[in-house]
């Protein structure tokens, strides 16, 4: 198969003793895969055959966002894993923000090998939001959220407003998703960055409330919320290769960091 590697997309087969696993990664919420290319590449390089779809609604504008349900962009993750299980013997998925939430739906839904997160979200750091069904029909968008990064002169080339229906769509989409988190029996592990402008620490405290077991939890102390492009990438990047070959080798799972990153989950 042909790789392709764009803007709007990335694909690649996999290679050596990795091949035959395959990863599904998911940008986040008005961003496009830009945001994720560079953790697709690496995982690519590492074996892993690698699919980035582009979510509907995103890649084009907040105005086409607004029209499209959280439903729709969960079926753009479902299609790539479809499209990717038809190719190997075991599929792993990997989501940055609202990535991370839509790949842990995808986690509780189908069979994966296992998840790993960057700043997933599923809660709203503001208390605004919980009025967003209403402030849908009165204003249309809001300022951007994109491009939260601590590196300087880094884009992720998010949209330049937020739009407010699609963003009561994401609130249904947490909704819908917190439920859930119960059902998934594949390991978890989730990167959370110590500041972060956009998904707020009770984010990672719900998400590990509602899962079965204790996710591995490694603190970025050198980064914001798109991590994937920030100072801390390398080590997201390495270690999240480490933890996609314990999964699928059991008994061999070694540190993020070989120090004292990797946190036991907050207390339920």
């Amino acid at each position: 198969m042909r790789a392709t590697e764009d803007f709007l997309a990335f694909s690649r087969a996999g290679s050596g003793e990795r091949e035959r696993t395959g990863v599904v990664v998911c940008h986040g919420f008005t961003g496009s895969p830009v945001s994720v290319l560079p953790w697709a590449r690496h995982l690519a390089d590492a074996g892993f055959a690698v699919r980035v779809p582009l979510l509907e609604g995103h890649g084009t504008s907040w105005q086409q966002l607004n029209r499209t349900s959280w439903q729709q962009w969960y079926g753009s993750l479902v299609t790539a894993y479809h499209d990717l299980a038809d190719q190997v013997d075991r599929v792993a998925v990997a989501g940055l923000s609202m990535g991370g939430t839509l790949a842990l739906r995808l986690a509780a839904q189908y069979p994966v090998a296992g998840v790993t997160l960057v700043n997933p979200a599923m809660t709203f750091a503001s208390p605004a939001a919980r009025w967003v069904g209403a402030l849908k029909y009165v204003r249309r968008s809001l300022p951007a959220i994109g491009s939260d990064i601590k590196a300087p002169g880094v884009d992720e080339q998010a949209y330049p407003r937020t739009p407010l229906a699609a963003t009561h769509e994401l609130a249904r989409l947490f909704a819908a998703t917190v439920p859930l988190l119960g059902d998934i029996d594949a390991p978890v592990q989730i990167f959370r960055s110590t500041v972060d402008g956009v998904v707020p620490e009770s984010s990672l405290t719900a998400i590990v409330d509602g899962l079965r077991a204790a996710p591995e939890v490694v603190r970025l102390q050198n980064s914001y919320h798109v991590a994937t492009l920030d100072n801390d990438a390398p080590e997201i990047f390495d270690a999240s290769v480490r933890f996609l070959d314990a999964c699928v080798h059991p008994g061999t799972r070694m540190d993020a960091r070989g120090d004292d990153a990797v946190d036991e989950a907050p207390a339920r």
